[in-house]
């Protein structure tokens, strides 16, 4: 095994190039954690049907000690779910520490011979992502009563120090494993940037306002499903993804209808497409690419 690497610390604070000094910055800081990569299957079924049985048990017991080995370095850190819909078969979904491990996830599950039977449909990479309006705005404020000059050393300073703490008090949501629902719920999406409608040019005290209000709506659904936001600017094609886990499929439904009325989403957001699966243990990949009816759900 290789040498455990240092976790980096909190990132410091993001600047907003060519910004004078003078005033509050337009975006609020954001605390970055575990790194994520969501793999898209379709299943060459026909291939598999054709295989002899000694092959196919040799590519399901390989398939097994691998996932195995994985949740052993990485609790709740790999799944497979079954994919409803034409958009693909199967997703293996990684959770990891950095970018560079949840890659190693990626070279490891391609070098099984399961493999020769999976042709990507479709991946998406990101990163957990917790957003700092609320705390932003109060420091930015603070700092600006206080004549402390934006993006100044002294600034940038208290800016790190405030996020050091929010970073201790957030560890375990930035580190963010796997919850064992039975239902995933996977989407991408953005914040439009339109000429006549954009988020990014709305003061940050608007999209402060907007966001408090779309988290109230998750907030009243806390229990019955647990969400993790992963952003991806920089990383994937989209700008946020969006994983929901639940034990009943219909609280998705629910959910993002609701959201579908706030402000933030009815103006502002832009939706990818929607990928909606069973969790699959390791154990049920035979009688899945059989055809036969496996048990979902760990």
């Amino acid at each position: 095994m290789a040498a455990e690497r240092q976790r980096p610390g909190p990132p410091g604070p993001h600047t907003a190039p060519g910004r004078g000094v003078a005033g509050i910055p337009p975006h609020p800081q954001t605390l970055d954690g575990a790194a994520l990569l969501h793999q898209m299957f379709r299943v060459r079924r026909v291939a598999w049907q054709e295989m002899p049985a000694s092959e196919r048990e040799a590519v399901l017991a390989e398939a097994e000690e691998c996932l195995a080995e994985m949740e052993r370095q990485h609790p709740a850190g790999t799944g497979l779910f079954s994919m409803l819909g034409h958009k693909g078969d199967l997703m293996a979904v990684h959770f990891r520490p950095d970018l560079e491990e949840v890659h190693r996830a990626e070279i490891e599950f391609g070098a099984l011979r399961l493999s020769r039977l999976l042709e990507p449909t479709g991946s998406y990479v990101s990163v957990v992502e917790l957003g700092l309006y609320d705390s932003s705005v109060k420091l930015y404020d603070e700092l600006e009563e206080q004549g402390i000059a934006t993006h100044s050393e002294q600034w940038n300073a208290r800016v790190r120090k405030r996020l050091g703490e929010q970073y201790a008090a957030m560890a375990p949501r930035l580190a963010a494993v796997m919850p064992a629902h039975k239902y995933l719920c996977f989407y991408p999406m953005d914040k439009k940037r339109g000429e006549a409608i954009n988020w990014y040019t709305r003061p940050i005290r608007e999209r402060l306002r907007m966001m408090r209000e779309h988290g109230l709506i998750g907030r009243r659904f806390a229990g019955r499903v647990k969400q993790v936001i992963s952003g991806s600017i920089g990383f994937d094609d989209w700008e946020w993804g969006v994983d929901l886990f639940a034990d009943d499929p219909l609280v998705f439904k629910q959910l993002i209808y609701e959201m579908r009325f706030d402000e933030a989403s009815a103006v502002y957001a832009a939706f990818g497409p929607f990928y909606i699966s069973l969790r699959l243990a390791g154990s049920e990949l035979g009688p899945w690419l059989d055809g036969r009816r496996p048990r979902f759900g760990l």
